[in-house]
């Protein structure tokens, strides 16, 4: 993801310096003219905004604070935009963090796969000072097709990213029952797909029906272990806005079961797999 977004950065005619923790990664951007650091600090020193894109709270905390992080490097007025699906506690923490440096936090999380990154088609969802917002609005648009803002807060576009991933798992776990159903009533899966794809239109429901009626879990788009994370992070996120949230319970319950059985590294579309076994039915082979 952090790759096509620099990519497209680059094409756009920014100058980008690119940081990543394992630095072959970042070399591959070399050819396309990026600069490479040695360090966080060293990627934010003498630049307007830092984009991070990472995995999780501990790795964004990780490459932020400490004597070589982005917070160090930056320049007072400078702006910190991360990328990362993260929790809204973490925004929060994030926006005080920079904001006594002198600094600017915004969230601008991102919906979409690898290779929407790489055709700049990720959706963008902003959220922090609305200048900022405003000013880094070219950014947005060289590495996305349409950006949303969710709020003066930047933690809002934590909350609304983590809520769009919980009604994507909750697609991915309807489609794996269905299939499921549809195997059992003897109904070929792809026939299901198409019904669906002509009631709904969506190109989501498309391409991870598509994998799921496939059976093509591998290579991972995202994560399943990611999945779960996410859904850990919307039950979080509840909790402090106490919502209950039942079916999130439920997905949380389901990921574990598919983690407990060795699908940590596949896609999340592969939860599916759990509603299958449920059934009785055999692994679905790739078609």
């Amino acid at each position: 993801m952090g790759a096509s977004i620099a990519r497209n950065l680059l094409s756009a005619g920014h100058e980008v310096c690119v940081y990543n923790r394992t630095r072959d990664k970042a070399e591959t951007l070399k050819s396309d003219g990026a600069r490479i650091a040695d360090s966080p600090a060293e990627a934010a020193q003498g630049n307007e905004a830092v984009l991070s894109m990472l995995a999780d709270d501990a790795a964004v905390e990780g490459v932020t604070f400490g004597k070589q992080g982005i917070a160090a490097g930056l320049a007072p007025g400078a702006v910190h935009i991360s990328q990362s699906t993260i929790s809204v506690a973490l925004g929060r923490k994030l926006a005080q963090e920079h904001a006594q440096h002198q600094q600017t936090y915004l969230s601008a999380p991102v919906f979409g796969r690898p290779d929407a990154a790489a055709a700049k088609r990720l959706i963008v969802v902003a959220a922090g000072d609305p200048q900022a917002v405003a000013r880094f609005q070219p950014v947005f648009e060289a590495i996305g097709r349409q950006t949303f803002v969710a709020g003066p807060e930047a933690w809002q576009a934590n909350a609304l990213k983590v809520c769009g991933n919980f009604m994507i798992a909750s697609m991915l776990e309807t489609f794996g029952e269905a299939f499921a159903t549809m195997r059992k009533a003897g109904v070929e899966p792809h026939l299901f797909l198409d019904v669906m794809n002509e009631l709904f239109g969506s190109p989501v429901y498309k391409g991870y029906g598509g994998a799921i009626a496939g059976g093509v879990f591998e290579p991972a788009g995202f994560a399943l272990k990611l999945g779960l994370k996410d859904v850990g992070l919307v039950l979080d996120a509840a909790k402090e806005l106490a919502v209950p949230m039942p079916f999130a319970s439920v997905l949380r319950d389901q990921c574990l079961s598919a983690i407990a059985n060795g699908q940590g590294e596949m896609d999340w579309s592969s939860v599916a797999l759990v509603a299958a076994r449920n059934a009785g039915l055999p692994v679905l082979e790739k078609v």
